[in-house]
């Protein structure tokens, strides 16, 4: 890496953050943008994990107060979840059902494509959202203990926001005229320093050897589902980045349920 580039994106790391949250969440937040809005995720990528992380903490202080108020474990899990969709418009979660929908339901590449168009949720989305929310809350309801929670659940923010970038960059577009061709492609360095940020939120917050495992899960979690993508489409979409989001936070959540359990 260059530190010419390294020094140019941490000069214009306060704008990235603004992209970045003004992108993943629905906070009233207005980022500058090129004219033709060309390239703004691909400028944002190393804040990602950054306002991941900060999506996750909210989540996780929801938890905390449902815990107070002396809801169970799983019943506060359910409302922390909640709350992500409501601050990030489910934006992930959309992804991840259309994506699912066109895996499932296509023929072939366009046909696949076609049906991801479509707004409406077919059985194949509805599965996987039922399954996406339901592993999520089953695992945060397994470590259980507020603090705990509200740590895996700010790694996961941002491991999984920093574990599309990789697909986003080695892929291209699958169509035209979408959200992956004016998202832009993250060069290198942008994705190298985005990756590093989100290790040292995870190292942070869950330990040296932990959080070496979570980000190898994230990151296995994001690969499988990139790789289903070139197989299936040709490449990325929004919907492809959603669904590698969801998956790596599973796989993330996954491992500090894991280590959280009793040997």
């Amino acid at each position: 890496m260059e530190l010419r580039a390294i020094s140019e994106i941490i000069a214009d790391f306060g704008t990235a953050l603004r992209e970045a949250a003004a992108f993943l969440t629905r906070l009233p937040i207005a980022a500058p943008r090129a004219a033709d809005g060309s390239g703004f995720l691909a400028r944002a990528a190393p804040a990602l994990p950054v306002v991941g992380a900060a999506i996750g903490t909210a989540g996780g202080l929801v938890y905390a107060l449902a815990a107070a108020l002396g809801l169970p474990p799983l019943a506060s899990a359910f409302m922390a979840l909640a709350s992500l969709a409501i601050l990030t418009g489910a934006l992930h979660e959309d992804g991840l059902a259309d994506f699912c929908d066109g895996i499932g339901g296509g023929r072939d590449r366009h046909d696949r494509l076609r049906i991801m168009r479509d707004s409406h949720n077919g059985t194949f989305g509805t599965l996987a959202l039922v399954s996406s929310v339901g592993l999520r809350a089953a695992l945060l309801a397994a470590i259980a203990a507020p603090g705990p929670v509200l740590l895996a659940m700010a790694s996961a923010g941002a491991l999984s926001r920093a574990a599309f970038l990789p697909p986003m960059a080695l892929l291209a577009p699958a169509r035209p005229g979408g959200l992956a061709s004016a998202a832009g492609t993250p060069d290198r360095t942008r994705v190298i320093v985005a990756l590093a940020i989100a290790a040292v939120l995870a190292w942070a917050c869950l330990g040296f050897g932990p959080a070496v495992f979570a980000f190898a899960a994230a990151a296995l979690a994001a690969a499988a589902v990139a790789l289903l993508a070139r197989r299936a489409l040709g490449g990325h979409t929004g919907d492809v980045l959603g669904a590698c989001q969801q998956a790596a936070e599973i796989a993330v959540l996954g491992a500090a349920a894991s280590l959280a359990a009793p040997a």
